[in-house]
């Protein structure tokens, strides 16, 4: 499972004076003609080797390159059962190594550089919401951090309640009944208390709150106006006898329909803007291309089932369904099987956000489409 904890290592991570490697490799169904997991990863690597025999390097930075390509080839000797990609990023000169499991394919890559490079990886887990669910009743609040397809227990808060608060009748009773009200107003004041510092220092995107019909609405009663903004949903359970797989799938089904909605919302954006002119959009593979070609593209819409083979420019990156030569510097296209992909990498490379939209739309008869930084100039015709 991937943690915040995790990504905020890798963000710290620094090779101080030495190169730090960042490796890429994404894990796809075999298909005839691809290479294997392995074969990819002895092929980038065998791109820094030389960079570990340069004399322009001083001789810690070289062995420092030797040591992460021999662990490397180690840790990556067998392909990952599960989809998606990994991302490694190594200085063995400073005894630094994380490898982190990414849900999505990425585009195959290795780079030395003083930091890790980690845009590829941010991009994808930026289409990730990191859902934050607390289970409540009068005296206990258990708090779990929900993120892809896991679920862990961050803690556990137990205060103290009034057993038969209806044991006594008349003023006595009300009494009680007054005092159990103010013993869970106070529970659920710790808890909100807790989820705010939560929020703050775990960036948590959504909370999603569970629990007994009757407890729910008195809690939510109590949420500040920032927590409120972020309540996806709620839902009822038993503390008592649901499990954690129980707790997971309801919550899972909650952010997996607030993430369909706001994709759906994004495609809605992007077509109401294409069609009123403001602010600039595209809409349709030909226009995203080029919009994309100028780094243009602010967020990208691709839908989930989207591909096409298409032609790339090595020199100036211009993007294409098809064409022989390059209309804005005359150099031969690349053919690529699938102009999305190298539509996708082009985006992060350019520090835009990625959004691939799960829920059937109207993108699904446009392939693409973009909310852009800037006006297009008219696109050029690929000749041949």
């Amino acid at each position: 499972m991937i943690t915040q904890e995790q990504v905020d290592r890798v963000l710290r991570l620094s090779g101080n004076g030495l190169p730090c490697v960042s490796l890429y490799v994404p894990v796809l169904p075999e298909q005839p003609g691809r290479s294997t997991f392995m074969t990819r990863v002895a092929s980038l690597l065998d791109g820094i080797r030389p960079l570990s025999l340069d004399s322009s390097l001083d001789h810690a930075a070289r062995l420092s390159l030797r040591e992460d390509i021999v662990k490397l080839e180690k840790s990556l000797a067998f392909e990952p059962h599960q989809p998606g990609a990994v991302a490694v990023f190594a200085c063995s000169g400073k005894d630094v190594y994380e490898e982190v499991w990414l849900p999505r394919p990425t585009r195959e890559r290795i780079v030395v550089n003083s930091d890790p490079y980690v845009r590829p990886m941010l991009a994808v887990l930026d289409e990730y919401d990191r859902a934050c669910a607390v289970i409540v009743d009068r005296g206990t609040g258990e708090i779990w951090e929900h993120y892809l397809d896991q679920a862990r227990e961050l803690e556990a808060i137990r205060d103290r309640t009034l057993r038969k608060p209806d044991y006594a009748a008349g003023l006595a009773e009300d009494r009680v009944r007054n005092k159990a009200d103010e013993l869970s107003k106070r529970h659920f004041r710790k808890l909100i208390g807790e989820l705010k510092q939560l929020f703050g220092r775990r960036a948590f995107d959504v909370l999603v709150v569970g629990g007994h019909s009757y407890e729910v609405p008195n809690f939510l009663q109590f949420l500040p106006r920032d927590l409120r903004e972020r309540l996806i949903g709620d839902f009822t359970v038993d503390r008592e006898t649901a499990t954690p797989a129980d707790i997971r799938n309801r919550v899972q089904n909650i952010v997996s329909d607030h993430a369909h909605q706001e994709q759906r919302r994004l495609v809605g954006d992007i077509l109401e803007a294409k069609a009123a002119g403001r602010p600039p959009s595209a809409v349709g593979l030909d226009e995203t291309l080029w919009a994309a070609s100028l780094a243009a593209v602010g967020t990208l819409a691709a839908d989930e089932e989207a591909a096409a083979p298409g032609v790339v420019c090595d020199r100036d990156g211009l993007l294409a369904r098809s064409g022989k030569s390059c209309p804005l510097c005359g150099d031969p296209l690349r053919e690529v099987p699938d102009i999305i992909d190298a539509l996708t990498e082009t985006v992060i490379d350019d520090g835009g956000e990625i959004r691939h939209i799960e829920p059937e739309t109207e993108l699904r008869t446009h392939l693409t489409g973009a909310l852009l930084r800037f006006e297009l100039p008219p696109r050029p015709t690929a000749t041949g």
